[in-house]
Order: C-alpha cells, then structure tokens, then sequence
C-alpha cells in the first residue's frame, strides 16, 4: 500500500442504462456484446460510455436463454435513451438470434422496443406479462424481441486508478490482472479497450474547440518539459476507468483492481498508483486511494 500515493480519484455523476441481451449461444452473445460495446469508451467524443457487466444464467433471464448484462453511461436520460435506442437497433437486432431486455429496476422509463418497432413496417407485434410490455420484430430469421421501455438511472462515472512502472510490458501485465478483478465486481464496466487506457486526459485545452487534452503529466516523453506526476523511474503509465451503479460499487472495483494489480506476477515491477483528478472541476466524488484500504 505505500505504493500508492496520497492522491484521488474525481468522479461524476453520469445516468446509466442496464440491458439483458440473450442469443442462442456464447458466440452470438460475444458479437452482440463487441458491436454494443464498439465507440463507447468516453463521452469526451462518443455518445455512451458501455461495456459487458457479467454473464446472465439461463434461468434468470426472460427467454430462459443464455445471456450477458450490458451498461451504458450518458450525460443525461433523454441523451442515453436515444444512444441506447440507436446501438440496439444498429447492433443487436442486426444480430443472428438475439433479443433484448431491460436489466434496470428504476421507475424511470425511457422507449426502446416503443421505439424500435417501426421497423417492422406494420407488421409488429405486442405482447405484455405482467406490467412488461414486449415487441416481436419480424426478421429474416423470425422475430427480435425487445423490450418496450428501459430503466434509466444515475450512477458515478470516471472511478479510476492509474499504474507506474519501469516499462510498458510490466505495466500493461499489471493492468490485465487489476481488469480481471474488477471485471468479478457486479454492477460496473471498465469502457476503454480491454478496459485500459493509454491516452489519458485533463479536462480543457489551449485549443479552444476541445474539452479535454492529453494528460501530459503522465506522458513520460514530456518528463523535463512539464511538471510531471510520474515516479523518477517510471517509463510507462496506463489508466483504468471505472464506471459504477454507485458510489460503493465504484469504491469497490477500485480496491480489488489495485490489490490485484500489486500482486499479480508484474506487481513487483509497479513503481505508484496514482489517479486522475481535476481539482473538483469535473465531478462532486473523490475517492482517496488509499481511503480503499482503511481497515
């Protein structure tokens, strides 16, 4: 734990989306979830922030088909529904035997399947169990079933940890380790690819047309040239984002992420931990790292 610095982590609040895709195997689940999932690492430029939450059994989901539950972060509710609408309909009843359900328990409702079903040109079909309202799509491989309206809610976004080390190779092994854990916490995403960042950012920019840079303390190219946050040694940092339900959700990734980057076979290799914040600028959550492992 002395690695890790007296720093912390800014996040913000952020609404969230969470969806039950079933296929008829894990193979049409894993393209399902890829396609969702693709330009969704950062709202600094995509229109959500989505990734995979964990595997859904069978017997828990509304087909009693295999499936795996997505999340998808927006800056506000009406902004998310219309992106979640958009990347079902483009991504997921595109997809040979899928179909989509609400995973979010929240009473505010935003229009999926209401929405999506114009694509069946009058040729749609409704069915509602219990207070569940369904919509059968007619496709070249029978019906996509989606679900009418999804819950939206409001969760905390940009939990994050970065890792210092010598070089990339120990650095970017490390990293593995600390997504793997966090990828076992339920209710949470880690959105960039593989769930780590190379280019991490501040918010602004002396260019005035962007709102946010690259975080050139962290960059060591630019160690001499700027005031830099990296360790003497450090020739390489990477950064996973964390996206949660809550604040205890996010809190939680965090610390296993870390225990888990720390002892994994590169751990010895991890010169700091360290994390992106923004003087209060971004967000009204600050996680102290090592606040984590108090106790």
């Amino acid at each position: 734990v002395e690695r890790v610095q007296d720093t912390y982590a800014e996040c913000f609040a952020m609404s969230y989306a969470r969806l039950i895709v079933t296929a008829a195997d894990s193979y049409w689940l894993a393209m399902a979830a890829g396609e969702f999932c693709g330009y969704g690492t950062s709202v600094i430029a995509c229109d959500a922030e989505c990734g995979v939450d964990e595997p859904v059994e069978a017997s828990l989901t509304p087909d009693g088909r295999g499936g795996v539950a997505l999340m998808a972060y927006g800056f506000s509710p009406e902004q998310l529904a219309k992106s979640v609408a958009n990347r079902v309909g483009q991504c997921l009843m595109t997809c040979p035997t899928t179909a989509v359900f609400n995973g979010h328990p929240s009473t505010d409702r935003a229009p999926l399947g209401d929405r999506l079903r114009y694509f069946g040109d009058g040729f749609q079909k409704s069915k509602k169990l219990g207070e569940r309202r369904f919509w059968r799509i007619p496709v070249m491989d029978g019906e996509f079933v989606v679900e009418g309206t999804i819950g939206i809610g409001s969760g905390v976004a940009g939990g994050n940890f970065i890792i210092q080390s010598s070089d990339s190779a120990n650095a970017l092994a490390a990293a593995r380790t600390a997504v793997a854990a966090i990828s076992k916490v339920p209710g949470c995403i880690t959105p960039f690819p593989g769930g780590i960042a190379r280019s991490g950012s501040k918010v602004g920019s002396r260019y005035q047309n962007l709102k946010a840079s690259t975080a050139e303390a962290f960059c060591p190219s630019l160690r001499g040239r700027v005031e830099s946050k990296l360790h003497d040694n450090a020739g390489a940092a990477y950064e996973i984002v964390i996206d949660g339900r809550d604040e205890r959700t996010v809190r939680t990734a965090m610390r296993n992420g870390i225990h888990a980057a720390l002892n994994s076979e590169s751990g010895v290799a991890i010169l700091a931990i360290s994390a992106g914040n923004y003087g209060g600028k971004l967000g009204k959550y600050q996680i102290p790292l090592r606040s984590l492992f108090d106790g």
